[in-house]
C-alpha cells in the first residue's frame, strides 16, 4: 500500500514573512516561486503547510 501524498506549490514570494512561516516553506522543500513537491501526507507536513496556505497551492498528489 502506497503512502498517500501531496503536491504542493509555492506561488507567492517568501519575502517579508515571519521567520516561521519561511522556516515551513523550506522545511517541505520550496525555494523558488512556482516550484512544486511532493511530500508524504503526515501531520507534520499538513502543519508546516498550514503555517504557509496562504504562500501555497495544495493539491493530491500521485
Amino acid at each position: 500500500m502506497a503512502d498517500k501524498q501531496i503536491k504542493v506549490t509555492l506561488t507567492r514570494s517568501l519575502a517579508g514573512q515571519l521567520g516561521n512561516i519561511r522556516a515551513s516553506a523550506r522545511g517541505l522543500g520550496l525555494k523558488r516561486i512556482r516550484q512544486s513537491v511532493t511530500v508524504k501526507d503526515t501531520p507534520e507536513n499538513r502543519g508546516m503547510i498550514q503555517t504557509a496556505v496562504h504562500l501555497l497551492k495544495v493539491e493530491k498528489g500521485a
